[in-house]
């Protein structure tokens, strides 16, 4: 199966919605078959959610180019990434941030990303388990925050962990249903921006929901 002309085929249609080309053109060079179970290779260019595993997915590619794209990413931008996953959007992360630090609370999706990630040559990704609390404090603070599952609020613990200044997308909203959020954050106030309707896994832990 050539893949190299389904993916070139997804970012030509992605391009009626994000206009940020580095974003599309990192999607382009990033194999995203390889993050897919193998019997899913043959639609992992479907824009579409993907199952990989312990009830979790691997987002529709509009949603990870336009939750990356509201960063605004140059380059420079220390990133956590909420919700390893598969691995597919860390790699977009790490193609236009300088570093990214990624967490996951299901073990063997961490192993399984950090193997495919490290086979690929990435570099600049730090991989950690997580707990109950919410995105990863030792390296705070963050230029950019992107949380790949879905919360009842906006967590106070990673506004905390952005630097002023700093850019968070986030899907906020029931377990079935979110609205993808913008948030910029300043000394005084946020500003919120909602990007349209979306559904995610349940975010879980503290500030967030249960397990059940």
């Amino acid at each position: 199966m050539d893949f190299t002309v389904k993916r070139d085929s997804l970012i030509d249609r992605l391009q009626i919605w994000i206009s940020d080309k580095r974003v599309l053109e990192a999607m382009r060079r990033i194999p995203r078959e390889c993050f897919v179970p193998d019997h899913f290779e043959y639609v992992s260019y479907d824009n579409e959610p993907l199952p990989i595993g312990h009830r979790q997915t691997i987002s529709q590619p509009l949603i990870v180019a336009t939750m990356i794209q509201a960063l605004e990413l140059s380059g420079s931008e220390k990133v956590l990434e909420i919700g390893t996953g598969s691995g597919y959007q860390t790699a977009i992360l790490a193609e236009l941030a300088h570093e990214v630090i990624t967490t996951e609370r299901i073990p063997d999706l961490a192993a399984s990303a950090r193997r495919v990630l490290g086979s690929l040559g990435y570099n600049n990704i730090k991989i950690h388990l997580s707990g109950e609390k919410l995105g990863w404090e030792p390296e705070a603070p963050y230029d950019c925050i992107i949380v790949s599952a879905g919360s009842p609020r906006i967590p106070n613990s990673l506004l905390q962990q952005l630097t002023v200044g700093g850019r968070m997308a986030i899907p906020v909203g029931s377990r079935s249903f979110q609205e993808l959020y913008h948030v910029i954050k300043l000394t005084d106030k946020n500003i919120i921006n909602k990007l349209g309707g979306c559904r995610f896994v349940p975010l879980i832990g503290n500030e967030a929901w249960g397990e059940n």
